[in-house]
């Protein structure tokens, strides 16, 4: 599966995800959607880099450390803020309904600076100290990681391909994550420090294979929500203590529907026209479909609201450790496991190899197929020929290290997340209303 800008998610393949680990040690190609090449000759891909929203930039060089005892060159950047305003790129999505819908909505708004929606990567493994790929951590503002690709591509030299990534990151957000760079020298990243848009960059280290999609152990997120409404502490709490005991709906974000919010659609209709299909790239192909994909699974989580924190016989049970997968024959034993959030239950995310459910957990999604006019007999087949297999995905997440606070009229929230799971699935439950 290809993964909407702004957001990360895991690689597909048969049946559930298997361990992350497994992931970090497969050696297989990395989808990209954007440009390929050497995109330092795309006509006008320079100019539209442009001086960003002004600011300057200076660059503090010092000497680290790195893993393995490794010498490395840290370079760090300060940016004074010249203070803006940016609104929010997408609405939460109202249609889904809330966990929490119990409790009354907060209000609020979002991102009403890059600051407010701040994001750092939680590393699966550093780099081993050896090897033709050097790994560094950016921090950037204002930025996608796509666009961060095409600026590390023009500033360095070097082709979009020779730069790994583990996850795509919002562009209306301050964000850290690491990067792999084919063939670089550590004293050519100081290159970079021309760039207004990226706060910080460190040096790692070597390492012998290039970072690829999904090698990552989350997201930590550190959120601000303006202009809740007043005398909101119990309610918080209440929110709170609901998504700790029973998990965060793990719905995807409204994002990977686009701006017009109908990439399902597209997708939909490229699943019944094999010709209109065949006439796209792949990355674009799958990228549609991938929409569809996200929109049916969004729609059973919405029918299991009530029972995200419950299995049933015939469900498929997802192990929160290592991503592996089993049916549960007896809920009543497995039930106390879920309670402990070792296993969830889970949904699919169609294709040639995905299992479904049985029993009652099949009918609910078999009837969720229905209304959208397909079978999953004929899901799977499409998803043969277009040569994606599909998995299961997790009804819920844990809200991991929740830390808040209320001052005035501004929540501040921190918390973690795996790879794949969308922050607005927990502020959607906070603000109930379009962002």
């Amino acid at each position: 599966m290809l993964s909407e800008p702004g957001e990360d998610i895991h690689p597909v393949h048969s049946g559930c995800r298997q361990g992350r680990w497994d992931e970090a040690r497969r050696e297989s190609p990395t989808e990209y959607p954007g440009p390929k090449g050497d995109v330092r000759n795309r006509e006008g891909h320079l100019s539209s880099f442009g001086n960003g929203r002004g600011g300057v930039v200076q660059l503090d060089r010092s000497i680290t450390w790195g893993p393995a005892g490794t010498h490395c060159i840290a370079s760090n950047w300060s940016k004074r803020e010249e203070g803006h305003r940016m609104t929010t790129s997408s609405a939460l999505d109202e249609t889904l309904p809330y966990l929490t819908a119990a409790v009354p909505a907060l209000g609020g708004r979002i991102r009403s600076s890059p600051e407010d929606f701040q994001v750092e990567e939680r590393p699966l493994y550093l780099p081993c100290g050896e090897g033709e790929h050097l790994y560094i951590r950016v921090t950037k503002r204002g930025l996608s990681t796509p666009d961060l690709v095409l600026r590390l591509s023009s500033h360095l030299h070097v082709k979009a391909m020779s730069i790994g990534i583990a996850g795509l990151k919002d562009a209306q957000a301050v964000t850290t994550q690491m990067v792999s760079l084919q063939g670089v020298k550590p004293e050519t990243v100081a290159a970079l420090a021309t760039d207004d848009r990226l706060l910080k960059v460190e040096v790692l280290g070597r390492h012998r294979n290039r970072l690829r999609k999904g090698h990552h152990a989350g997201n930590q997120f550190r959120l601000v929500v303006r202009d809740v409404r007043e005398g909101c502490d119990a309610d918080v709490e209440q929110i709170f203590e609901q998504l700790q005991r029973r998990g965060v709906p793990n719905y995807f974000g409204p994002q990977r529907q686009g701006r017009a919010g109908n990439n399902f659609a597209v997708g939909a209709e490229l699943l019944r026209d094999a010709a209109r299909r065949n006439k796209m790239s792949r990355a674009k192909r799958l990228w549609f479909m991938n929409a569809y994909q996200s929109h049916l699974f969004n729609r059973i989580v919405a029918k299991r609201i009530d029972s995200l924190d419950r299995v049933f016989a015939g469900d498929w049970a997802m192990k929160t450790d290592n991503g592996a997968c089993f049916v549960v024959e007896l809920p009543e034993v497995e039930q106390p496991r879920v309670d402990r959030f070792e296993i969830s239950p889970t949904g699919p995310l169609f294709g040639s190899r995905a299992p479904w459910s049985t029993g009652t957990p099949g009918e609910l999604e078999r009837s969720v197929v229905a209304e959208l006019g397909t079978t999953p007999e004929a899901l799977s087949k499409a998803g043969a020929e277009c040569g994606f297999r599909g998995e299961r995905r997790a009804l819920r997440v844990r809200l991991n290290d929740l830390n808040w606070s209320l001052e005035g009229s501004a929540l501040t929230l921190s918390f973690w997340l795996p790879p794949g799971s969308y922050a607005t699935s927990v502020l959607r439950e906070i603000i109930k209303t379009a962002a």
